[in-house]
């Protein structure tokens, strides 16, 4: 059964005024707000991590947690908070996440415990999960079709920039403040998004929304999503073969099954499988997961590399990684451009193509590379996602029924994640089995004294994120043998890291031959004026 509930009749206009209230660049305004505090957070929270442990003394498993409870929050309730948007209005569930995620991040500021912190983190995940399906969903519904995709270009560009900001702002604020301020700055944004979003957001409703929840839906699908990112983010430590790791793994696969099978019985589905009938969306939302592998995968050794391997401060690296943040600036707007004349599917395919270049150009960086060779790949990776980014999310998003918006946002966002978390784990297996099977030759050859089993272990764990296992007042010309094995070592095993990163990044090409502009891009904001 379904609702008929016109736009018209959804929201009373209570706008200050007409030509205010709904505007889209001023809608784009208000969300990217929104958008700019929780992609900071993703990014900024890294740097003050260390600062935490040891104000609050935390273990190295709590620090984890810290960390990986965002991501599971963040995971699992993604698609169910696009459903959410579609149900009671994207204007209400972006303000709701808005105001969620700042006081949040203030929460997480005043605690005196781990546990607390872990707790509010778990808060910003499903707040974060609230807002970003939500601002696509405004987005989709404010703009005519010929302006959507520079908006959702422009939306890109507050990605990127947030992203880059976060590791410098991070460690100027732990540096010079405390790691509390890293979370304090979140409140004043979150306030400003909050005032402009209730001032200009206008709630736009299709005409048929679901009229009930699937609440066995929404409870197989989270408990899918979190046994596989948390196996995933668990696997590195347990080890693949483990028997803890095969558990999650094949209590997903069960969860997804009995998902989708009720999904094709239930009258009202959280996630319609008639959905996957476009070809153009089903090939956008694997793309998303290829590219966020390579993407998010191989950024998890760079800044191993750039801080353990070239000793740089967390702030020198964020401004050494400013080619790949300022091309994604410069070249999302662009791709939004290019690719509403001539459509998603060249801007995506040159994209995943100069992406590949750029990972197998970065497999052969070296431990003295200079920063000239690390700005061209990381300048040539971050081009090549620009118009992925943006094409993705209008090939999703766009082949979507206006009903569904908010569904094909959660859907697009969490198959990032998914993207993201098995980039970084898969990836991390082949770097942990290559310095597994290099460092114990290299040592030897090197005339360095073997150490017992269970050192040598310790050893290539240090190895594997870029660390040197110097032993305590250890000779100046020994440390630096050990220097030399780990850091060669390591980079070996993150050129194949970054070699099989450009493999999934040439899959990804060929899949992003399958898109095609949103068939249903229309249903949007069609007779707007911008």
């Amino acid at each position: 059964m379904t609702s008929q509930t016109t736009v018209a009749d959804a929201t009373p206009d209570l706008g200050p005024r007409k030509g205010l209230r709904g505007h889209p660049w001023l809608t784009l305004f208000s969300v990217a707000i929104g958008v700019m505090m929780v992609t900071l957070d993703g990014t900024i929270v890294a740097i003050a991590n260390p600062a935490i442990q040891k104000d609050l003394g935390a273990s190295l498993a709590d620090v984890q947690w810290i960390t990986n409870s965002y991501l599971l929050a963040l995971a699992v309730a993604l698609i169910t908070a696009g459903k959410l948007g579609d149900r009671f209005g994207h204007r209400l569930t972006f303000l709701i996440g808005t105001t969620g995620f700042a006081v949040a991040s203030g929460a997480i500021a005043l605690s005196d415990s781990v546990s607390m912190v872990v707790a509010f983190r778990v808060v910003q995940g499903l707040c974060g999960a609230l807002l970003m399906p939500a601002a696509l969903g405004l987005l989709r519904a404010a703009f005519p079709p010929a302006k959507l995709n520079m908006a959702i270009g422009i939306w890109g560009m507050v990605i990127g920039a947030s992203t880059a900001a976060g590791p410098i702002l991070g460690g100027v604020l732990v540096e010079h403040v405390n790691w509390q301020s890293v979370f304090y700055v979140n409140v004043p944004v979150g306030v400003l998004a909050l005032v402009v979003g209730v001032l200009i957001l206008k709630d736009h409703r299709p005409e048929q929304t679901s009229s009930s929840f699937d609440i066995l839906g929404i409870v197989l699908l989270s408990a899918a999503m979190f046994c596989l990112v948390w196996a995933l983010i668990k696997a590195p430590a347990w080890g693949w073969g483990d028997t803890r790791t095969l558990l999650y793994l094949a209590g997903a696969i069960v969860a997804f099954v009995l998902f989708t099978l009720w999904q094709a019985k239930v009258r009202e589905p959280l996630l319609p499988l008639s959905l996957f009938r476009s070809l153009p969306l089903t090939a956008g939302t694997i793309l998303m997961v290829l590219m966020a592998f390579a993407f998010i995968g191989g950024l998890f050794f760079v800044t191993f590399y750039l801080q353990n391997v070239h000793g740089m401060t967390p702030v020198d690296a964020g401004l050494h990684m400013l080619p790949l943040t300022g091309m994604m600036i410069i070249g999302s707007p662009t791709a939004g451009a290019v690719i509403t004349k001539i459509g998603p599917r060249i801007p995506m395919v040159a994209g995943m193509l100069f992406a590949a270049a750029a990972c197998f150009g970065m497999a052969t960086l070296e431990p003295d590379s200079g920063s000239v060779a690390m700005s061209v790949w990381f300048g040539l990776f971050g081009l090549g996602l620009a118009p992925v980014v943006v094409g993705a999310t209008e090939v999703i998003v766009g082949n979507a029924p206006m009903e569904h918006a908010g569904l094909a946002g959660g859907l697009q966002q969490a198959a990032m994640q998914v993207g993201g978390s098995l980039g970084t784990a898969a990836l991390g297996a082949v770097m942990a089995a290559r310095v597994d099977n290099l460092l114990p030759e290299r040592w030897a050859e090197a005339g360095l004294p073997k150490g017992t089993p269970e050192q040598m272990a310790q050893a290539s764990d240090a190895v594997a994120v870029g660390m040197a296992p110097v032993p305590p007042k250890a000779p100046p010309e020994l440390a630096q043998r050990i220097s030399d094995v780990a850091h060669d070592t390591f980079v070996s095993g993150m050129g194949l890291a970054f070699t099989v990163g450009g493999c999934v990044g040439l899959l990804a090409a060929v899949c992003a031959l399958f898109t095609k502009r949103g068939a249903n891009a229309e249903a949007g904001a069609g007779a707007a004026h911008v």
